[in-house]
């Protein structure tokens, strides 16, 4: 009993303390139509879809020169357009004004920021614009997207959308999501689970991602996947098609993949395991490691056409070996190379499964080869 008098005594309090926006107005509208928004002193942006006929903008003064700062809305023959800036030419300011906005469900949104966070949430239309530095937080959305942050990670789930989103600096995770999305980072981990496509209806319905430094993760991938990263591992759970990835030091790991394979890295193992129906079309593939191991899984009745390289330099011999379940044929190089830098001999294996029609690659230098049958 004195516990819920103490909350009845503070909840006035705690009313009050709600802070009053510093501009706020509402305007009529009709679904379909814009918020068009451009900060120039930037601030937080965040959008909310709701069940009126109406825009409802709320500006909040934030930060140290947050007082000079102006905000103009009005409406337009398009939607509702929202404008700050700051009087004067003195440059320099910090601060902003931060903005919480709700729209009709079915409204287009354009955004421009000189810094800030966007959070859109339950809005189905065109969503486009960039922030120059700050989290794109992305959920429950429906339409086309084109974002970009120059600076933040980017979140986008439980949603069903086409476009693209980009961060020049921070992680992307891309999850629960249906269409075909591509998202990218100029330096961080880029993260894709649950995703279905839209097979049939729209070409390019492959995963692809690429990113300056940092892992790619994709969870599914039903219609192939092209993957590339300046330095960091790359993980594929599940993909049909095809998989092509591509990193500059890393690790790639490709647990299944009813398709053909083509992936490379400067510096790091390779495992990666074919499934599904083995004469069912393309089904060649090339590994290669500039240092690492390789081990490559392949149903038993793969017809193929088999080159292993295993490169190791002088002072390492007979550290590493060539392991199949197939029969092939290897044979250690007698002189030693000397052109591309350190000295080194190889061991080629090769042979021929059921035909030969598939070829399989495998190269690497001081790493172990393993070619399984499933």
């Amino acid at each position: 009993m004195k516990r819920l008098m103490l909350l009845l005594m503070f909840a006035p309090f705690f009313v009050c303390a709600a802070r009053q926006a510093d501009f706020e107005k509402e305007f009529a509208t009709s679904a379909g139509k814009k918020v068009d928004i451009d900060l120039k002193t930037g601030g937080g942006i965040a959008i909310r879809g709701w069940a009126r006929d109406s825009v409802l903008v709320r500006g909040f003064r934030e930060g140290r020169d947050g007082d000079d700062a102006t905000l103009e809305m009005e409406l337009t023959s398009s939607g509702v357009s929202v404008r700050s800036y700051y009087a004067g030419s003195r440059r320099n300011r910090n601060g902003g004004i931060r903005l919480e906005i709700s729209v009709p469900r079915r409204y287009d949104v354009r955004v421009e920021s000189m810094g800030g966070g966007v959070s859109i949430d339950d809005v189905e239309g065109t969503m486009t614009g960039k922030t120059m530095g700050g989290e794109l937080t992305l959920t429950g959305l429906k339409g086309n997207l084109d974002l970009l942050t120059m600076g933040g990670a980017v979140t986008l789930r439980h949603s069903d959308v086409d476009g693209s989103v980009k961060t020049m600096g921070g992680a992307v995770d891309v999850e629960d999501v249906t269409g075909n999305v591509k998202p990218s980072s100029m330096g961080g981990n880029v993260t894709q689970k649950n995703i279905t496509r839209r097979n049939g209806e729209k070409s390019g319905g492959e995963v692809n991602i690429s990113t300056m430094g940092g892992a790619i993760n994709v969870d599914d991938a039903p219609e192939g996947a092209v993957l590339s990263t300046m330095g960091g591992p790359i993980h594929v759970r599940s993909a049909a098609r095809f998989v092509k990835a591509k990193t500059m030091g890393g690790e790639v790991r490709l647990d299944a993949v009813d398709g053909w394979i083509d992936a490379t890295t400067m510096g790091g193992d390779m495992k990666a395991t074919m499934t599904g129906d083995p004469s069912a079309g393309k089904r060649s593939v090339a590994l290669s490691s500039m240092a690492g191991d390789i081990t490559l899984s392949v149903p038993a009745g793969l017809s193929m056409d088999i080159t292993i390289e295993l490169s190791y330099t002088e002072g390492h011999e007979g550290e590493y070996t060539i392991t199949s379940d197939f029969p092939i044929r290897q044979e250690v190089s007698r002189e030693w190379e000397r052109d591309n830098g350190s000295p080194r001999k190889t061991i080629h294996g090769t042979g021929t499964v059921s035909g030969g029609n598939n070829r399989i690659t495998l190269k690497t230098i001081n790493g172990n080869v393993t070619l399984k049958k499933l």
